[in-house]
């Protein structure tokens, strides 16, 4: 069944392109899509809604967020690449679970940072901390997306494949300057050893080395858009910063700002 498998993933990820999903999505959702493809050893022609519902109900989730991308991956399979219709099968999705973003302490991650003698490695951490980029938007800096005359940063096709501006603080701006002198990066702003971007791997890695093994990257975004919270910023401007869709998501940090819940008159 290679032949077989091979040849419906290419018309799989042909569509996942077609409809501009990102690199990212694509490989996850092909991996994902390929298992399946796989386990079940029909012609497309002959697939029904029991093979997708039965699969979904025996396979080892290992988490909330992988049962989501199984999910998606095979009603997109379902829908775009076979043509069948939605109603036919039940996609369910399992309770999301509400967990509030961990945040680090401002005074500790300022004091840590500034012990980080790499200039890469304090860049990289700095910038993300300063404006509360996602990894990948680290990664897929660009040095031109760095505007010193306007004191901005443009985000070009990030999550959602949305582009957006941040402001740049005259402190990171210094930072990247002595940064660029001593690195001269060539395209991407932070270059990989062997390759043109740095990794997200090598992101989440440099966290665990100066802020401490039980962080990850992804706390620096909460830690910032909190901070940003704490100094009276208006939750619009965050949520534009933060690239939110809804000021819902922005407003998770409500619950977690030390200085919002000291504000709060308790009966006794």
């Amino acid at each position: 069944m290679s032949y077989l498998s091979n040849n419906i993933l290419k018309i799989y990820v042909e569509k996942l392109k077609y409809f501009n999903y990102s690199d990212h999505t694509v490989r996850d959702y092909s991996h994902y899509f390929k298992k399946f493809i796989d386990h079940i050893g029909k012609y497309p022609q002959h697939l029904t809604a029991k093979d997708f519902e039965n699969y979904l109900l025996s396979y080892p989730f290992s988490s909330l967020s992988q049962q989501n991308q199984v999910i998606n991956a095979l009603k997109f399979g379902y829908e775009k690449v076979l043509n069948k219709k939605y109603n036919k099968i039940d996609f369910k999705r399992p309770r999301s679970e509400k967990h509030l973003p961990q945040v680090i302490d401002k005074d500790y991650l300022i004091g840590q940072i500034s012990k980080i003698n790499n200039l890469k490695h304090k860049a990289i951490i700095s910038l993300a901390y300063s404006v509360g980029l996602r990894v990948s938007e680290i990664c897929n800096l660009k040095i031109q997306d760095i505007d010193s005359d306007r004191m901005i940063i443009n985000i070009i096709q990030a999550k959602g494949k949305k582009d957006r501006v941040v402001p740049l603080s005259s402190n990171i701006l210094k930072l990247l300057r002595q940064y660029f002198k001593q690195y001269r990066p060539k395209t991407y702003l932070f270059n990989g050893q062997n390759s043109l971007k740095y990794s997200h791997t090598s992101c989440n890695k440099l966290v665990k080395k100066y802020i401490g093994d039980k962080y990850h990257f992804h706390q620096l975004r909460h830690s910032a858009f909190t901070y940003l919270l704490e100094a009276g910023t208006d939750i619009r401007i965050i949520q534009k910063i933060a690239g939110h869709k809804s000021s819902k998501t922005t407003e998770i940090y409500t619950h977690v700002s030390n200085q919002v819940l000291s504000k709060v008159s308790l009966p006794i």
